[in-house]
């Protein structure tokens, strides 16, 4: 089990905005989860995959992260094929699927507006992503799936958001040994659009496991990314 109270609140109300909404979205939609979403994996994982905020008929649905909704076939597929996951689909939180030494999270917690959270909303909930990168191994690698996404692991690290330029399959150094990865995110659009391939992705995720095995191997020497 993650030590889920010190990087996640179920019942967090600081975004009046995101608070708001959730309760007309609950009304509208009274099975809907409606929520904060947790974090979903495991407690040490080597990798820890940080998407943007919750779909509106995915994960804000399910109370999963990607699960439900178009942005989690191309993830969990992935998850699956280089032997993160169980299975290849997530269908709901009684699916019985289960991931391995990886975890999934998100920079905002709550369903936003248009799938827009604003800049001070990322910041707020900044304190949970801190909280959750500053109890990951040292030797983890963190995938952040879309620039916001992005931007939001180098402020827990009070990083200059110059200080590393998103770019997709681009591996950037941070402290205490940790490496961060980017890649476009996995959404309907940029796949459909064909920003994003399956081919682009598991080149990403091919990337990574290149850069675990090199920190397996040795941990304590300079890497050449």
């Amino acid at each position: 089990m993650i030590g889920i109270k010190s990087i996640f609140d179920p019942e967090c109300t600081q975004c009046s905005r995101l608070h708001g909404f959730l309760l007309d979205v609950k009304e509208k939609y009274p099975e809907y989860h409606a929520r904060p979403v947790a974090p979903f994996g495991v407690e040490n994982p080597e990798l820890l995959i940080v998407g943007l905020a919750p779909g509106m008929h995915g994960a804000n649905a399910s109370g999963r992260p990607f699960t439900g909704d178009y942005a989690g076939i191309l993830l969990y597929q992935a998850l699956f094929d280089f032997g993160y996951s169980n299975k290849a689909q997530s269908e709901s939180v009684s699916d019985g699927l289960q991931l391995k030494n990886c975890r999934i999270t998100n920079a905002v917690k709550c369903l936003p507006p248009q799938n827009k959270p604003t800049g001070e909303e990322v910041k707020t909930c900044n304190q949970f992503l801190t909280a959750e990168l500053e109890q990951l191994p040292d030797q983890a690698i963190i995938l952040a799936l879309g620039n916001i996404a992005h931007q939001a692991v180098l402020k827990t690290f009070r990083l200059k958001l110059n200080s590393a330029v998103f770019g997709h399959n681009v591996v950037h150094e941070l402290p205490n040994g940790r490496l961060l990865v980017d890649s476009y995110h996995c959404s309907r659009y940029n796949v459909q659009t064909k920003r994003l391939t399956k081919e682009m992705f598991d080149d990403v995720f091919s990337n990574i496991a290149r850069l675990m095995h090199e920190r397996r191997n040795s941990p304590t020497k300079n890497r050449k990314i």
